[in-house]
């Protein structure tokens, strides 16, 4: 089914970026330069099994597995807090790498906040906690408007992340996304997904961020120097090197690499990549070799699957 395809191209594409990754998580540029990571290993930074993945992937299956029932701010935080309390859509029963604007998100949640009061929204609060996990809102695509898309993109990036900057962040990389699920290549998808958002953040109250975005909106992103692409965990700068590797390869597995070997947050800027170098490539050049070593493999086909039939077959 052409539709479970593209669902399963993202997920499975966001999740293999994300644990190719994990191992060398926090090293620098220069050990990736000197040792470039070029196939699926395991242990190092987290000392965990090859295949495994972190919290990118985990919130990212959170969220997917709530749109299979429609649209509920509730109901995707809460399955966040059971995936901080009871290892809800983990790799192997287990949480590691939590990130703190994530972490306090979740324990004001606990605490009957509601979602959308919940995230961090200080300027400090812009790392890349909910840009990495907001890959399946793209698949709403054809039920929604765009302007509705994008309103609950910003809700949802909201739950954890609630300053406008990591907003525009999610915003901006599920406009692109959506252009590349309708056919265009990463160059095109890239361009057109900016002038898509362009309205909504230069005509409202989100224009007083945009000097932030300079880069991105240049038109231009790919054509930066290396020296000059950040891969930490600010979400701006996840931004830019996702779409950095994205437009500077030309197939899933170059992509990837590309984001793990800038070090520093190599699982997050790895998976932010590999979910838009998925949904182009396809799942079916992905290496079959990093997919036949991903943990739960089978639940995250079925997840594509379920994902697809409510996305695809319903309005929501």
């Amino acid at each position: 089914m052409l539709t479970t395809t593209k669902t399963l191209s993202g997920l499975m594409g966001l999740c293999i970026g994300d644990a190719i990754g994990v191992p060398v998580e926090f090293t620098s540029r220069a050990e990736r330069i000197k040792s470039p990571v070029t196939s699926m290993q395991g242990y190092g930074t987290w000392d965990m099994p090859p295949g495994t993945w972190s919290d990118d992937s985990s919130l990212t299956f959170c969220l997917a597995e709530c749109l299979c029932n429609g649209f509920s701010l509730d109901a995707i935080a809460n399955s966040f807090w059971r995936w901080y309390d009871e290892a809800y859509w983990t790799a192997r029963g287990e949480v590691f790498d939590v990130g703190n604007t994530t972490f306090l998100a979740i324990a004001n949640l606990k605490q009957g906040i509601p979602p959308l009061e919940a995230g961090g929204k200080t300027e400090k609060s812009n790392g890349n906690g909910s840009l990495m996990r907001i890959l399946p809102m793209a698949y709403y695509h054809k039920s929604l408007t765009f302007a509705e898309l994008i309103s609950r993109v910003h809700q949802v990036s909201c739950i954890t992340h609630a300053h406008m900057r990591s907003q525009i962040a999610c915003g901006i990389y599920i406009s692109i996304a959506v252009c590349l699920l309708q056919g265009l290549d990463p160059q095109a998808a890239y361009l057109q997904g900016l002038e898509n958002v362009r309205q909504i953040y230069y005509t409202s109250e989100y224009a007083l961020e945009m000097p932030h975005f300079s880069r991105v909106f240049s038109d231009e992103i790919d054509k930066l120097p290396l020296e000059e692409i950040s891969s930490s965990g600010y979400v701006l700068d996840t931004l830019e090197a996702s779409l950095w590797c994205l437009l500077n390869s030309s197939n899933y597995a170059e992509a990837v690499l590309k984001a793990v070997n800038l070090g520093g947050d190599t699982d997050t800027t790895a998976a932010v990549t590999g979910g838009l170098a998925g949904i182009y490539y396809g799942v079916e050049n992905i290496p079959s070799e990093w997919i036949s070593q991903i943990a739960r493999k089978q639940d995250i086909m079925n997840l594509a699957e379920r994902l697809a039939a409510a996305v695809y077959t319903s309005i929501n």
